[in-house]
């Protein structure tokens, strides 16, 4: 008899951490970014495309003629070479502790920087790429929509840039209650194959139109200090152009896993083929484009590239469709965050209805702000320096360093601290031309017109 209790207790207690698993098992299946874990290696090379070659590419000969020939090449290059080595490193890191995957960002930071600091650190950065990446996609997709209709039908009425917007989100009320990140993967092909598509319009059409007469190359400023804060804004939009970093853990974890076969093998092979297409997409966008117009180019190259009329209209088109994409790859990570908060620690029930109740009045409020501040390349430099520096350029080296602890002037500790010393200085300037060129926009522009 006297042995009986404590089996007792034994059984009670094992029933209870079952039942606590079974619980736990149940909402991962239910959140939207480890409830289906069967992508294979090219849903990887799809997701990081439509990542990362967004709306900022069209920006790219914009950004070069404030940057200039020499400092503009080498800032896209090393972009290109950096970005790729810490996305190399998040890859890494994914399943560095065996038997756990790090499927969020912020749960490589805890695991980096401790249970409270890491989520300080990380969310609030994740957050700000995240939300500042759907607001600017609205504007992306509205004016997008707005050159499609003043290009097709010129005479026709002109429409408030505000209407559009909202058409644009209309699509977003209905895609955003897709569960999961591969429920959208046919919306994320479609997205990647239209920023390939208008990529090469834009350079094939500056290719075909021809050096304008009187090109110039020099800095449009009249003043020092306006040049100087330009480049500094131009820093923020090339740091724009690279910001797919937010997502990977996210996109990793739909990957199937086992010891012998771990996810990093295909993930790291869908992201080597992502960064060949980013660069057919960006070098040649930001050369042509920039060699073509000089800096005169407007801030979206398609403005500067008026003819032919229907490939434009195609182009703007294919602009819509892909941020249509990028813009649900980015709101994914999000819905799961607020989802995650409301079921594990304000313990609603996971339902259909709280997922429709929350989702809509997320894109109802990137919408809202879209529409308020519609400053497009402001808004890049501002949100490029400001979060997405330190997500993509030396967040995952501060953490490599934190959990590798490379042995001091490696190979490996030299590569980290250059890389965190560029991000610094992009993190701390570009924040600055983007805030000056929003300023200069917000002195002539209307609310709601």
């Amino acid at each position: 008899m006297g042995t009986q209790a404590p089996t007792d207790q034994n059984n009670y207690a094992s029933t209870d951490i079952d039942e606590k698993l079974a619980k736990q098992k149940a909402i991962d299946d239910w959140l939207p970014i480890t409830s289906s874990r069967n992508a294979k290696w090219w849903y990887s090379a799809f997701h990081n495309v439509t990542a990362m070659v967004g709306a900022g590419v069209l920006g790219l000969p914009y950004a070069m003629s404030q940057l200039g020939w020499g400092p503009g090449v080498a800032i896209l290059v090393l972009s290109w070479i950096i970005t790729l080595y810490t996305l190399w490193q998040m890859v890494e890191m994914h399943e560095m502790v065996p038997g756990k995957r790090f499927d969020r960002y912020h749960e490589l930071g805890q695991y980096a920087f401790g249970e409270k600091l890491g989520l300080y650190i990380v969310v609030p950065q994740q957050l700000v790429v995240e939300v500042g990446v759907n607001i600017v996609y609205m504007v992306t997709g509205g004016k997008s929509l707005q050159k499609v209709h003043n290009a097709v039908c010129p005479e026709c009425k002109k429409i408030k840039l505000t209407y559009f917007i909202m058409i644009f989100a209309s699509v977003h009320f209905v895609l955003s209650h897709l569960p999961n990140l591969n429920s959208i993967s046919g919306v994320s092909l479609a997205a990647a194959v239209m920023s390939l598509s208008y990529s090469t319009i834009a350079w094939a059409a500056s290719v075909n139109k021809g050096v304008v007469d009187n090109v110039q190359y020099g800095y449009k400023a009249k003043s020092t200090s306006g040049t100087v804060l330009n480049f500094f804004n131009a820093l923020g939009e090339v740091a724009f152009a690279y910001a797919g970093h937010n997502v990977v853990l996210e996109i990793q974890a739909t990957i199937p896993s086992t010891p012998e076969k771990p996810s990093k093998g295909p993930m790291w092979k869908g992201v080597v083929v992502a960064y060949i297409v980013v660069a057919l997409c960006y070098f040649p966008v930001a050369l042509i484009g920039y060699y073509t117009f000089g800096n005169l180019v407007e801030d979206n190259i398609l403005i500067s590239l008026q003819k032919p009329v229907w490939l434009i209209a195609m182009a703007n088109m294919f602009v819509v469709i892909h941020v249509i994409g990028s813009y649900q790859i980015y709101a994914m990570p999000v819905f799961d965050m607020i989802e995650t908060v409301l079921v594990k620690k304000l313990n609603f029930r996971p339902t259909r209805t709280l997922r429709f109740i929350t989702r809509n009045i997320y894109v109802a409020f990137t919408m809202f702000v879209g529409i308020t501040f519609p400053f497009f390349s402001g808004l890049l430099g501002f949100f490029g320096g400001f979060a997405f520096a330190p997500t993509t350029y030396f967040l995952p080296c501060i953490m490599w360093l934190a959990i590798y602890k490379p042995r001091r002037f490696s190979l490996s500790w030299w590569c980290n601290y250059i890389c965190i010393f560029f991000g610094v200085l992009l993190m701390v300037l570009s924040p600055i031309g983007g805030l000056r060129t929003i300023i200069i926009e917000v002195k002539t522009y209307q609310f709601y017109s």
